[in-house]
């Protein structure tokens, strides 16, 4: 009865404990045993709070026997990006640097989640401040796949796309700052929402108006992710993209009535130039089978170099760390990562007019994105150009895809995610199909500025027609 506790979607979980047909002391034991016990295996967590966990869970099974008002997630674990700051749990950041740090206070995300009634089972793992595709920190080591031990979890938020797909809890919180949720959650079979900026204020970027990162949810389900937006959505002092914004009916949003009739879907394959994998082309083609097959007019993306982004994304991102990690760099070099240093590197002589330039660029690519959805409902291409990489690649070494090599995994791997962290439009990845290696593939639906509540029921009628939620990694 445990790991099918573990298995179940946070919406099952909610009704069960609503219902008193499981309690979340016994949700909370069977996910911390799974923890404990995959832990050797996949590597996904730096911190496991079994003893704070399972206070709150008793705490929660009290006021449920109590008859009291329950929150939206009363009882249901969910783990916790190591970026992402929780009070009184030790928050690391991924780097040696923060090894011992513990925040005296929630991010507002977290501190939705904790409102609502979720208990947090542990942080999981991250590359060295969510700076890389790939989850390794000297921390802590390699996070593998959660279908294969020799691919990689992808990154940055590979603990929590691991922890999903491995039955460990149904929901994880994640960040997004340039693919950082939907690459892992491609990798692992996953679904992963970068939302509209603003959508989930972030209380913790430090240039909150150029901002590019987001809070995410992280599930297995698209009514997971879902329940976990309605969660965590809605305006906040702190965020100045939040503010004034309402919060639809997101669960009422992802179910699978109705059809596609009357939508329009902009699809592309890869961005001119850009390889993508013939097993990625196949599975794509088949997604797009589907989302006609429920009415769905299609038609191809004008070929652009409008979405060859990542010089720009890199003058943007790279600048703001040489600002934050800059002084550890050169006063502590041997307590980072040589691929965050090497990062450094890339952004040391940005000029204040280059990085000017590129924020009007940002603004440029912004208006082409609007300009597509103006007549258009929907954007649809492959979350990665690929499957999941070997455990051990290397950011700055070559990437693979079908006996070919080419250079730059950012632009070759997954120019499809960065374009959206900078246009700011919500993008949401769910699997499409398999490899011959049996390796999950990604579909990305982009939908329109604020548009989570359409781009949710696509993503759900696209779910419920493909028929892969039983196919799941065999972690044991």
């Amino acid at each position: 009865m445990g790991d099918d506790l573990c298995q179940m979607p946070a919406t099952v979980l909610r009704q069960k404990i609503a219902q008193r047909e499981v309690s979340p002391v016994e949700v909370t034991q069977a996910v911390l045993d799974r923890a404990h016990r995959l832990q050797p295996v996949l590597n996904c967590f730096i911190t496991i709070c079994a003893d704070e966990a399972m206070q709150e869970a008793r705490t929660a099974e009290q006021a449920l026997m109590r008859n009291e008002p329950l929150g939206l997630l009363h009882g249901i674990p969910y783990t916790c990006k190591d970026l992402v700051n929780t009070r009184g749990v030790r928050t690391t950041f991924g780097s040696l640097i923060f090894e011992n740090n513990v925040p005296a206070e929630d991010a507002e995300a977290v501190a939705r989640l904790r409102r609502q009634g979720a208990i947090l089972i542990g942080k999981t793992t991250t590359s060295e401040f969510g700076a890389k595709c790939l989850t390794d920190a000297p921390l802590f080591g390699r996070t593998r796949n959660a279908w294969r031990a020799d691919r990689s979890s992808g990154g940055s938020s590979g603990g929590a796309a691991v922890a999903v797909a491995a039955g460990i809890a149904p929901m994880g919180i994640a960040t997004d700052g340039g693919g950082s949720t939907r690459i892992p959650a491609a990798c692992n079979g996953v679904v992963g929402l970068k939302q509209s900026i603003g959508v989930v204020p972030h209380s913790q970027t430090e240039d909150v108006f150029g901002n590019l990162t987001y809070v995410t949810p992280m599930t297995r389900t698209v009514a997971d992710t879902a329940l976990m937006l309605q969660a965590m959505a809605g305006p906040a002092a702190v965020d100045p993209w939040s503010i004034g914004l309402p919060v639809p009916d997101y669960c009422k949003a992802a179910t699978t009535g109705g059809d596609l009739h009357g939508k329009r879907i902009m699809f592309c394959l890869a961005p001119q130039g850009r390889p993508v994998s013939s097993e990625v082309a196949r599975a794509f083609e088949d997604a797009l089978a589907h989302l006609k097959s429920m009415g769905a007019e299609l038609c191809a993306m004008p070929v652009t170099t409008d979405f060859d982004i990542e010089p720009l994304w890199r003058t943007i991102n790279h600048t703001v760390w040489v600002t934050r990690f800059g002084e550890w760099a050169r006063e502590r070099p041997h307590d980072l990562s040589p691929s965050l240093l090497q990062q450094l590197e890339l952004a040391k002589h940005v000029t204040g007019v280059e990085y000017q330039r590129a924020m009007f660029d940002r603004t440029r690519l912004f208006r082409h994105v609007q300009g597509l959805l103006q007549e258009n409902d929907f954007l649809a291409m492959p979350t990665l150009s690929r499957t999941a990489v070997a455990i051990d690649q290397d950011l700055f070494s070559t990437l693979d895809i079908d006996g070919q090599r080419y250079p730059e995994v950012r632009a070759n791997w997954f120019p499809w995610t960065m374009p959206f962290n900078l246009s700011g439009h919500p993008a949401i990845t769910l699997p499409c199909g398999f490899d011959v290696d049996g390796l999950p593939i990604g579909v990305q639906l982009v939908g329109r500025f604020r548009g989570e509540a359409d781009l949710l029921h696509a993503a759900s009628l696209l779910e419920a027609s493909q028929g892969l939620l039983l196919r799941r990694p065999n972690v044991t």
